[in-house]
């Protein structure tokens, strides 16, 4: 079933809660060592012990469109009956020529229909319109179906910050993960 994709305009969507979570029972485990001559990274996949889930919603419902620190931001979504279902939200970094994807999201019931890929695709659309050299976007290292998807839909690994959610990110298992 084809799904029609249309502007979701800022007057009207701004701070607009995107319920983000998910479940798993693995985990991209991340670990570094400084040595003598530079630094050993691993990111290693890894059964976790008992399935954990995450929610958007108990992180104070971070995940919105058009937030507050997202400049010059643009949304698009499907809905149906009038309910918001998926949605994918831009920024461009001006300073890099890159198309930062800020918000992407399927509801559960949508998910494994190809929503996410023609979402991915209008950003991609996008970057070639304003000849940006690249995409990128983040997710947890936590959000095993997330990587899977983004290698799936061709972005590759660029970086990771230990410390972007807390102080104690590895410990937890939620580090952020960088793909473009």
């Amino acid at each position: 079933m084809k799904h029609e994709i249309s502007h979701l305009p800022e007057n009207k969507w701004r701070g607009t809660v995107l319920p983000l979570s998910y479940t798993t029972n693995e985990v991209y485990d991340v670990s570094f060592e400084k040595k003598a001559d530079g630094y050993d990274i691993t990111i290693q996949k890894n059964d976790l012990k008992e399935t954990v889930t995450h929610s958007s919603l108990q992180d104070d419902g971070s995940d919105r469109l058009y937030a507050d620190d997202v400049e010059k931001g643009y949304a698009w979504g499907i809905l149906i009956e009038e309910k918001l279902v998926a949605a994918i939200e831009t920024a461009p970094e001006t300073w890099s020529n890159r198309l930062r994807i800020t918000e992407l999201w399927v509801a559960d019931a949508f998910q494994n229909q190809g929503i996410g890929h023609a979402l991915i695709e209008i950003a991609k659309e996008q970057a070639r319109h304003e000849r940006r050299r690249a995409i990128i976007l983040e997710t947890q290292s936590s959000n095993v179906n997330a990587i899977d998807f983004h290698h799936h839909e061709g972005f590759s690994l660029t970086g990771l910050d230990v410390c972007s959610y807390t102080n104690e990110d590895i410990d937890r298992k939620e580090v952020r993960l960088e793909f473009g």
